[in-house]
């Protein structure tokens, strides 16, 4: 396939969390286009999986969508040098009050793969060691335990919509529960 390439990126908006671009790329076939990005410095996730198997989840209020939400820990990387093992870990134990012994990579998802550059490293944490919850001052996250079969469930029925949650729970299950099927 034949290059796009971008002659220029100019930020139009500076967030808290996300740059606002505007890109000018030159098509393959010559073409000048303008296209919106949103700059990320990226971010991690993580499935807490306790001793019997099941998940500690995390709901908390989500602006975007004007409701509360059910999810796996995750949060943005404070720089972008971090690494994603470290900001997943802290993410654990700040969301949950939670550690974990084990962290293992489970896989990476660009949620918004026409528009964004953020990507979310997702981890998997075992032997869960309970600490103490340091949540921001405008969090509040109320924690829920769940097994993999009432989240795929609850994944199946609409329930929980967030596609970190929904990637990293459907590929959880199929690496480490139904990995002989």
């Amino acid at each position: 396939m034949k290059e796009f390439n971008r002659i220029n990126r100019e930020v139009v908006y500076k967030g808290a969390i996300l740059d606002f671009c505007k890109d000018e790329i030159i098509t393959p076939k010559g073409k000048n286009v303008k296209w919106d990005y949103l700059k990320h410095k990226g971010a991690a996730a993580v499935i807490p999986v306790m001793e019997d198997g099941r998940i500690i989840m995390v709901r908390q209020w989500r602006n975007a969508i004007d409701r509360f939400a059910l999810e796996i820990p995750a949060g943005g990387k404070e720089s972008i040098d971090e690494p994603t093992i470290d900001c997943a870990a802290r993410e654990l134990e700040e969301e949950t009050g939670y550690v974990a012994d084990k962290i293992e990579f489970l896989n990476t998802i660009v949620p918004a793969i026409a528009y964004s550059g953020e990507k979310i490293d997702i981890y998997v944490a075992f032997d869960l060691k309970k600490t103490k919850q340091h949540l921001d001052p405008d969090e509040e996250i109320n924690l829920e335990v769940y097994s993999v079969s009432e989240l795929i469930e609850m994944i199946l029925n609409n329930e929980i919509n967030d596609a970190k949650t929904i990637a990293a729970i459907l590929t959880y299950y199929h690496k480490y529960i139904n990995n002989n099927n």
